[in-house]
């Protein structure tokens, strides 16, 4: 082994193997992209078996402790700042905590692959807003790109046969763009931060944040704690929790130091497509027509945006 790479074991584990970093790089963002696209159908089981905050909190929870772990063992933890605080904040409430919930809320009326394509409209929101509140110029492929981003949310909601007079359906749907444009926010304060920390070292805090409020949230709107203890239970969450929460964010966390930041957003693409599909296959979701041709555009919008956005 060389001395050049030695130094990095800790921070990538999986160096140890006899691929390029490059090769081991992709490897770990396609699994991260499986694995989150996964993500959605798996949340969608696992309110049969927990009721959506408390759902959330375990997810968190689970999360959390292992990253801590993880980073104990490899003598990486961080020990946060008072300039990193606003960044713990931000991302552990608004990014993790809303956004999961809303999101789980939401999955008790819609079906999973949809869920999966309204709550990545994300970059969407992002450029409006940078627009309203930081006068920012957007170019005529970013307008076209949020132009095709809109017209895949009305395509998906497809006004001639949604059913305007189920509230519930409708608000649900309503959480899912709320929980994007809560995330958008946490992509704005990203770009504005003064943390000089990493995702990586942020992470646990952050987790933590959002589950230590998510105990008492949870306690008051859903009463006692709702899981039922079965084995599917505990499954669900080990999946949530430790794989789709800490290993996929380690992963794409370790891609994109070796990976450009286009390459990574234009991949992550994959997520919402992936849970459609993984909906459709074992979910027995209906892949209509309105759905295909409104994650078509949304996906080509962000992919617009990705790609005539600046370095």
């Amino acid at each position: 082994m060389s001395k050049t790479i030695a130094p990095n074991l800790v921070r990538e584990p999986w160096n140890v193997s006899l691929l390029s970093a490059q090769s081991k790089a992709l490897c770990f963002l396609f699994l991260a992209i499986i694995v989150w696209g996964g993500n959605w159908p798996v949340m969608k089981v696992g309110l049969d078996h927990i009721t959506p905050v408390w759902f959330s909190m375990m997810r968190f929870a689970l999360g959390g402790a292992a990253l801590f772990l993880f980073q104990l063992m490899t003598k990486s933890l961080y020990l946060p700042t008072k300039k990193d605080m606003p960044l713990i904040l931000s991302i552990g409430l608004l990014q993790m905590l809303v956004f999961t919930v809303l999101g789980a809320i939401a999955m008790t009326q819609v079906e999973a692959g949809r869920s999966a394509i309204l709550a990545y409209t994300t970059t969407l929101w992002v450029l409006p807003l940078s627009v309203a509140f930081f006068r920012e110029r957007l170019s005529a492929k970013q307008w076209l790109g949020v132009t095709f981003g809109l017209a895949g949310v009305v395509t998906l909601f497809n006004p001639f046969s949604f059913d305007w007079s189920n509230s519930a359906l409708l608000m649900a749907n309503g959480l899912l763009l709320g929980a994007a444009f809560c995330w958008s926010l946490c992509i704005i304060h990203l770009r504005h931060s003064k943390s000089t920390a990493t995702a990586y070292q942020l992470a646990p805090w952050q987790m933590l944040t959002a589950t230590v409020p998510l105990i008492f949230l949870a306690y008051w709107l859903e009463g006692p704690f709702t899981g039922d203890g079965s084995m599917d239970f505990w499954m669900i969450c080990l999946y949530l929790g430790p794989l789709a929460t800490a290993f996929c964010f380690c992963a794409v966390n370790g891609a994109s130091r070796r990976l450009s930041g286009t390459f990574i957003s234009t991949s992550m693409l994959g997520v919402p497509v992936t849970g459609l599909l993984f909906s459709s296959y074992f979910l027995k979701e209906a892949l209509t027509m309105p759905l295909i041709l409104g994650t078509l555009l949304i996906c080509s919008g962000i992919l617009f945006v990705i790609m005539s956005a600046k370095k």
